[in-house]
């Protein structure tokens, strides 16, 4: 039986209350440090304030910031107070943004003061960095609040992924689902983790919760920076990490800072939520021998981890994600026996997509949800990632979707057609490049290309190299044959080929 009633009220009284929480570094020149009391004083604010609103039971509530300790405050409290709460991804184009909070019905949004003018007009806001009477300090204060206890299908988070569609898609994640998925995977109290992947992804969302489970402490970055990343987790004596893979590619390039720097308080490292090479597993481990290194997986959809350790105590092999655990149902469809698409069926697994009945169709039938994913399992029945049934590829942790970014490119007026394929890279695992059929006459540059994506999508989705082709190949369905451009990618890589 649980002992938690609220996926926003992760807080243990019988513990130590005056440990640290978040040692919160948004201000590096002052870093401020947070008890689990204050955390938990300040959802308690949070909550009494959206309550005397006079909000509906489950309203949605939009939290828009840098990685902060307010934002974990301002999760779990909207979350406790019977309401879901909605972390939005504040890299994406204001127009997404908008259809974001329009799609989700936003009643309210936490912000901060970069990012206030990114909630569109009519919705109240909540800034934490205003100092006066309509800001968060004077508005949330501490105060008593009894937990609205969570029904078993009640919806207490939801978060947006990208889709094939070019649009976001609602992820409503139950309180139950979600704090099955915590109790699966409790730390210990010693431990001290690294939050700096943004809030609004699961990666470093289900971190944060982590550490109130177990009355842990982590510190809080505003977003990765490799040399401050690298120095805090010695400065600071982090002893557990999740994070992406790539982002350790660039940590390991600071060579000077590992030698010079202290790491034995760092025994574990869980990547996750982007495929990883054994050759950049190797390079890490050499880096911190004195750490464990685990290969994580897990879907916003289907909850944050299906697999764990072996039941038999066999130890995990190098890029294995591990064996199924208890109450996670697996199978692999579409392929062999030991190798296909990985279906899903967990307690954590969302109930629906917001507001798409034929797209949830799709990919949930009886509880099990259709991941897209392709797996391989070996003879001990552990699972590696092979890649991805679509043309998806991640980039820094970021889905990118080919057909949107040509979309985007196709909107230039000299762009007659393109194509965005995968370029592997080790630091990022992929990222986009494009072959672009100018149309007649224009002069158009590769600069140009390149500008015009960063200008109407996210940075992450720019394409990083161009070449111009005067028609695209075909293959014989009448599609364009992607496999010849990923494999003419791969060898202007190789000879310098590229323009730019």
């Amino acid at each position: 039986m649980t002992r938690w009633i609220n996926l926003g009220d992760l807080a243990d009284s019988s513990l130590d209350q005056s440990r640290p929480a978040i040692i919160d570094l948004r201000l590096a020149e002052a870093p401020r440090v947070f008890s689990h009391g204050e955390i938990d004083g300040m959802a308690r604010g949070v909550a009494r304030r959206l309550t005397a609103l006079g909000l509906p039971p489950g309203a949605n509530v939009a939290i828009l910031s840098q990685n902060r300790a307010e934002y974990v405050a301002a999760y779990f409290g909207i979350m406790r107070a019977g309401f879901v709460a909605v972390p939005v991804n504040t890299k994406v184009a204001q127009d997404t943004l908008d259809y974001i909070m329009e799609d989700a019905g936003i009643r309210l949004a936490f912000v901060d003061a970069e990012r206030r003018a990114m909630v569109r007009a009519g919705i109240p806001v909540i800034s934490f960095d205003d100092d006066g009477p309509e800001g968060f300090t004077a508005q949330c204060p501490p105060g008593p609040f009894t937990t609205v206890a969570a029904t078993p299908d009640q919806i207490g988070q939801m978060l947006y992924t990208s889709g094939s569609t070019g649009r976001p898609k609602g992820v409503p994640l139950t309180h139950a689902g979600q704090i099955w998925a915590l109790e699966s995977r409790v730390g210990a109290a010693e431990e001290r983790g690294m939050i700096s992947q943004p809030l609004f992804h699961m990666n470093g969302l289900f971190t944060a919760k982590g550490v109130f489970t177990a009355n842990a402490s982590a510190v809080m970055m505003p977003g990765f920076d490799s040399r401050a990343y690298t120095r805090a987790l010695a400065d600071y004596r982090v002893t557990a990490v999740m994070a992406v893979p790539t982002m350790f590619a660039r940590v390991i390039k600071e060579a000077d800072l590992i030698e010079s720097l202290d790491f034995s308080a760092l025994k574990r490292l869980v990547l996750g939520s982007a495929p990883m090479t054994m050759a950049l597993l190797e390079r890490i481990q050499a880096a911190f021998p004195g750490c464990t290194i685990s290969n994580g997986y897990g879907t916003t959809e289907a909850g944050p981890g299906v697999f764990g350790p072996h039941p038999d105590g066999i130890p995990t092999p190098p890029l294995a994600l591990g064996y199924p655990v208890p109450r996670a149902e697996v199978q692999l469809v579409d392929g062999t026996a030991d190798q296909g698409v990985l279906l899903m069926r967990t307690p954590a697994c969302m109930p629906r997509y917001n507001n798409l009945p034929a797209k949830t169709a799709e990919v949930l039938k009886d509880g099990w949800y259709y991941s897209g994913d392709v797996m391989r399992r070996d003879a001990n029945g552990f699972y590696y990632f092979v890649g991805r049934a679509d043309d998806m590829f991640v980039t820094s942790g970021e889905n990118i979707y080919p057909g949107e970014v040509e979309k985007l490119l196709e909107k230039h007026p000299a762009i007659q057609a393109a194509a965005v394929v995968p370029l592997p890279d080790e630091e990022r695992s992929h990222v986009p490049v494009a072959f672009v059929v100018p149309r007649p006459g224009s002069t158009l540059t590769v600069a140009e290309v390149k500008q015009h994506a960063l200008a109407g999508g996210p940075a992450y989705a720019h394409p990083r190299r161009v070449e111009f082709l005067a028609e695209l190949p075909w293959a014989g369905t009448n599609k364009v044959d992607r496999r010849a451009l990923i494999d003419r990618a791969r060898g202007n890589e190789a000879s310098g080929g590229w323009a730019a």
